[in-house]
């Protein structure tokens, strides 16, 4: 059996920013957004999938902020954007998925948390995190856990996380520590590149153990000798930034038989009125029909 783990914040961005992703209602309310990852979300039902958990972030604050003041925050989101966050969780559990809509943590800390469940169950083969993260691939995990790249139509396990980034999953909040990360609000160590992090993570595997003097690295790295006195000089604040991007699993996400859809609510009905996608909750009556 495979369960499917969404993140709804980035689908719901991800439909906005795309073309013709607009639309206004009757009542003159931005809700294209919702009605996209809706649709998305019934096709993928339609294609086969039985066991789906949506996570989203219900604020995008969270406890990374209190942490590191330059964290990313919900500054500067397009109100037509931002007023479709709960439409998005309320129309996703009418239409009967499982959703997970943090606050304290965020949405990726939700599928860090599924796939750690859904790896541990044994009626689980495999959960697919759908999701182009370079966060989230710290959690992929042979054969149990991949991600998924629904736009691009690209499926990572551990060997295309290493080939894309250059380090295996466990060294990835390592990696994000050295070269930062700009969506989330921290930049890293200065120097360090993409291809250097990924030379000394590769043969190193995690901040504390690499050497704190370049001449004990028994690799060759361009610049060594500078890389290295920066991470001697800043080595707290890389420690900062990987907890930063380190995923907690300690989340209360369920069971995978949880996440199994069964079904549209009678609320969908509205939903589908409100977002003017009534093709919608026909679609999802079919599946449950012929599921049932």
């Amino acid at each position: 059996m495979q369960v499917h783990l969404i993140d709804g914040t980035y689908e719901l961005f991800r439909h906005f920013y795309s073309p013709g992703g607009s639309h206004r209602n009757t009542a003159g309310e931005e809700v294209g957004a919702t009605r996209g990852v809706l649709r998305s979300l019934t096709a993928m039902l339609d294609d086969g999938a039985t066991h789906v958990g949506v996570a989203t972030d219900h604020v995008i604050e969270s406890f990374r902020n209190d942490l590191y003041a330059g964290y990313k925050t919900g500054e500067g989101i397009d109100p037509d954007l931002f007023s479709q966050f709960p439409w998005l969780e309320e129309a996703l559990a009418a239409a009967g998925f499982a959703v997970w809509a943090m606050v304290e943590v965020e949405a990726d800390d939700a599928l860090a948390a599924a796939a750690a469940v859904a790896a541990a169950d044994p009626t689980i083969d495999r959960a697919v995190i759908c999701t182009p993260d370079k966060d989230l691939a710290q959690c992929v995990r042979d054969p149990e856990v991949i991600q998924f790249d629904r736009r691009a139509g690209q499926f990572r396990d551990e060997a295309a996380v290493k080939e894309k980034y250059g380090v295996a999953p466990a060294s990835i909040p390592d990696w994000l520590a050295l070269v930062g990360d700009s969506a989330d609000g921290f930049p890293g160590l200065p120097g360090w590149g993409a291809k250097s992090a990924a030379k000394v993570l590769e043969r190193y595997g995690h901040l504390e153990d690499i050497p704190l003097h370049a001449g004990q690295w028994d690799i060759t790295v361009r610049g060594s000798a500078a890389l290295c006195a920066t991470l001697v000089e800043r080595f707290e604040d890389a420690l900062l930034f990987r907890r930063l991007a380190t995923l907690e699993t300690d989340v209360a996400v369920g069971t995978p038989a949880e996440w199994r859809w069964t079904g549209p609510t009678e609320s969908l009905d509205a939903w589908s009125e409100r977002l003017d996608a009534r093709d919608v909750a026909t679609k999802l009556r079919r599946i449950a029909a012929a599921r049932a």
